[in-house]
């Protein structure tokens, strides 16, 4: 745990943390012009702004996610919180987005889920209109629909999951989310997909659909949370949300399969490298990029002629690439031969 200040009294302490954390939350609204609402004077939130979710673990890797769908633009940025070996939350209905951060850190200080997820709402006097699922680092799940939410609205808790929506057509909506996160196949993404699949089909949002996110993170923190984070993906406003995100995992995976070609030819292992660039374009075909850069490193692996195929498919695609390979030469990212290099510009002829 790396955080300034307090974060040997918070690390030696985390009961203290979570009694100042929750005392905190309750200060603050008490000190904010909603803290009338304890005694119905001041206005709730007027609008709920999203609807299905799931927050899960994947027990044989511990990787932690959040996926969502809503007729609300931008539900992204608000909605998943997740942080690799501590946990996710999910905050939905009459959105807190204090619920993520504080549910983290949290869990981060060695709470449980539903401690945290406890604490949180006793310091909310509009906990009647919250919707909140958090899931910790060991699989422990809570959820919480509040008795005011916009109705069919409710949750299920299932083992390493748990699943939550409102302002649904039906009551089906969220036992479907279950089911199919149940008995669905792949890794974490495919399982949360299906999820929200199930939910749409089963009548979803009452209003329809606009946006869509999926984040994942890795079992194995390393400490850095941009390395920590597979999935991190958003539809802001779409017309198809789902099948838009489906799309942008299909994506990631083969960025991620590039990824781990580039950190294979780090380590001198070229056949992994391939087979990791292979991966890519398979899941990806067409996209110039991935082509180029395998054919980069084909040449800095010795293997010229095999190169030559891939460079002549992304000049005659666009001609700019041609103009760059140049460029890539002074970076050092390809050699200073110029025997080589002819061979390479004449691909594009």
């Amino acid at each position: 745990m790396t955080r300034s200040g307090s974060s040997i009294a918070v690390w030696r302490s985390p009961t203290r943390l979570f009694r100042s954390v929750a005392v905190g939350l309750v200060l603050a609204v008490l000190a904010s012009p909603a803290a009338a609402n304890a005694q119905g004077d001041a206005p709730v939130p007027k609008r709920p702004v999203h609807t299905f979710s799931i927050v899960a673990r994947d027990p044989a890797t511990g990787d932690l996610g959040v996926a969502v769908q809503s007729h609300w633009f931008s539900v992204g940025p608000i909605v998943p919180w997740v942080e690799a070996g501590v946990g996710a939350v999910a905050t939905q209905s009459f959105v807190d987005p204090s619920y993520g951060k504080l549910g983290l850190e949290l869990m981060r200080a060695g709470k449980s889920a539903p401690d945290a997820l406890k604490a949180l709402i006793a310091g909310d006097p509009a906990s009647d209109v919250r919707q909140v699922a958090m899931i910790d680092a060991q699989g422990r799940v809570a959820a919480h629909t509040g008795a005011k939410d916009i109705q069919a609205a409710g949750h299920k808790v299932g083992v390493n999951y748990s699943v939550q929506a409102n302002l649904m057509l039906n009551e089906s909506v969220w036992p479907a989310m279950s089911r199919a996160f149940e008995s669905a196949k792949g890794d974490l993404a495919d399982r949360m997909l299906a999820a929200l699949d199930a939910a749409q089909a089963a009548g979803g949002d009452i209003r329809g659909r606009q946006s869509a996110a999926l984040v994942v993170v890795s079992g194995k923190p390393t400490g850095k949370p941009w390395l920590d984070r597979l999935f991190d993906l958003r539809v802001d406003d779409n017309p198809e949300p789902l099948k838009e995100l489906r799309r942008l995992v299909v994506l990631q995976r083969a960025y991620n399969h590039m990824n781990a070609g580039d950190l294979a030819v780090e380590r001198r292992d070229n056949e992994g490298a391939l087979r990791e660039y292979s991966a890519a374009a398979a899941l990806a075909p067409g996209n110039m990029e991935m082509v180029y850069w395998h054919a980069v490193a084909l040449v800095n692996m010795g293997r010229v002629d095999e190169s030559l195929p891939l460079f002549r498919q992304v000049f005659k695609a666009e001609k700019n690439w041609l103009t760059l390979t140049p460029r890539v030469i002074t970076a050092g990212l390809l050699p200073k031969d110029q025997k080589v290099i002819d061979r390479i510009l004449k691909a594009a002829n």
